[in-house]
């Protein structure tokens, strides 16, 4: 899990309190791709969830190989 933005101490904290085994708190999404490039196998299913000022599609696009684009 990667977490950013003016709440991810708080989101960090309640997900290791959740169980979730793999947390980072990540200041731009190029680090948020780069931690989560090699933690999901093939059949996992990644939910990237932000508004759309987030740009995380950008992650998404990371994680799947394609090109990075902006809006």
């Amino acid at each position: 899990m990667a977490v950013g933005g003016d709440l991810a101490e708080q989101l960090a904290l309640a997900a290791g309190a959740a169980g979730v085994p793999d947390i980072a708190v990540v200041g731009d999404n190029d680090t948020a791709a780069a931690h989560l490039e090699f933690i999901p196998r093939p059949s996992d299913v990644v939910l990237v969830k932000a508004s759309r000022g987030g740009q995380l599609w950008r992650i998404a696009q990371a994680l799947t190989g394609q090109p990075i684009t902006s809006l």
